[in-house]
């Protein structure tokens, strides 16, 4: 206690005590509640398990940020290969951590890249080069949604209330597989889930998806009851299709980049919506062909 009193005040905290050996390798760690409530008699060595919580000087941040969520402790104790004590990670300095983490993911989620923390203190050519890149690729990605309502020119000419509803549906199917991709990467993030889980989620993920587009489905119908009842029919089972397709999409592609060694964040809200345009637009002209005997 005397050594604690003598250096404590230049602690950058008190919480935990930790013990080390005459090479500076860590042996333990005591909370100061525990070392004030224990017998005054008691030796250190009596008081410790050698059980403790650490980080390794080159783990990533991720990993430190899993620690301490996992063993909800405010400061752990950073060591080399050799257990040595090279210092501590406080919990203020793993929120700072975590707001950057944070940041970073919603920023390659909203496709933009290397944004600075003030835009008001960044060039504009700056602010234009990070979010350039992602929409041209998306431009090009578009140019399929577009070539795929060429072929289907004819039946859109013969029932031009089509067009009506095709921005209403292939939004709800990219509005879906955003939402499913929001949640996948958050669980991945927080180490809910793992990529070996993605089979598990898939069965559960149509069953919701079903359900979803059941219900926009019913709702859509409401409408096209009153705008065009001829094509209803198209329009809900379209519905239900592109919703669960949307979904799929937004479930599987953080799974996919994240086995392929890329961020999931990257699977972000534009790249889905971009694929799930493409694929509504060729489900529902596909089936209008069809049900509508064209």
């Amino acid at each position: 206690m005397l050594i604690i009193r003598q250096h404590g005040k230049d602690s950058e905290t008190l919480n935990v005590i930790y013990i080390i050996d005459s090479l500076w390798k860590l042996i333990d760690d005591i909370t100061i509640k525990e070392l004030i409530l224990a017998n005054p008699n008691d030796l250190v060595k009596n008081l410790i398990n050698e059980r403790f919580a650490s980080l390794n000087a080159l783990d990533d941040q991720e990993t430190a940020i899993s620690v301490f969520k996992n063993y909800d402790r405010v400061a752990l104790p950073v060591l080399s290969e050799e257990v040595v004590l090279l210092g501590i990670v406080t919990f203020d300095d793993i929120m700072d951590v975590i707001e950057e983490e944070s940041t970073e993911d919603f920023h390659k989620f909203g496709s933009i890249q290397n944004v600075s923390k003030n835009p008001l203190k960044e060039r504009i050519f700056t602010l234009y080069k990070n979010r350039i890149v992602w929409l041209v690729l998306l431009v090009f990605m578009n140019i399929f949604s577009g070539a795929a309502l060429e072929n289907f020119e004819d039946v859109i000419q013969s029932f031009v209330a089509l067009v009506f509803f095709l921005a209403l549906l292939i939004d709800s199917g990219g509005n879906a597989g955003s939402q499913s991709a929001t949640l996948m990467i958050r669980y991945l993030a927080l180490g809910q889930i793992q990529i070996s889980d993605w089979y598990k989620l898939i069965g559960r993920e149509l069953l919701v998806s079903f359900m979803l587009g059941i219900t926009m489905a019913i709702s859509i119908a409401a409408v096209a009851s009153f705008r065009a009842p001829d094509v209803i029919v198209v329009v809900c089972i379209a519905m239900v299709l592109n919703v669960m397709l949307g979904s799929i999409i937004g479930l599987l592609l953080p799974f996919l980049f994240t086995k392929l060694k890329i961020d999931a964040a990257t699977a972000s809200a534009p790249l889905v919506t971009s694929l799930a345009d493409i694929c509504g637009v060729l489900i529902y002209f596909s089936l209008a062909s069809s049900l509508l005997e064209f």
